[in-house]
């Protein structure tokens, strides 16, 4: 994913997905931090965090507040 933009689109679409699944049926804490092998929500913290890092340091490379 190349631009800010992008990877916001993507956070964004992953939140509604998310949020339609815990409203479908619900997520538990488990389910959410060590899902099993296949789960839907397997690979989505980790996935969902580097995005938002990769956010974070986007915009500080476009404000110049990063050595």
């Amino acid at each position: 994913m190349s631009s800010k933009q992008d990877k916001i689109k993507k956070m964004l679409e992953m939140q509604k997905k998310f949020i339609a699944l815990d409203r479908a049926r619900g997520v538990s804490a488990e389910e959410y931090f060590t899902p099993e092998d296949g789960a839907e929500l397997e690979g989505y913290r980790q996935e969902y965090s580097e995005l938002a890092m990769d956010v974070v340091d986007d915009a500080h490379e476009e404000k110049g507040s990063r050595p």
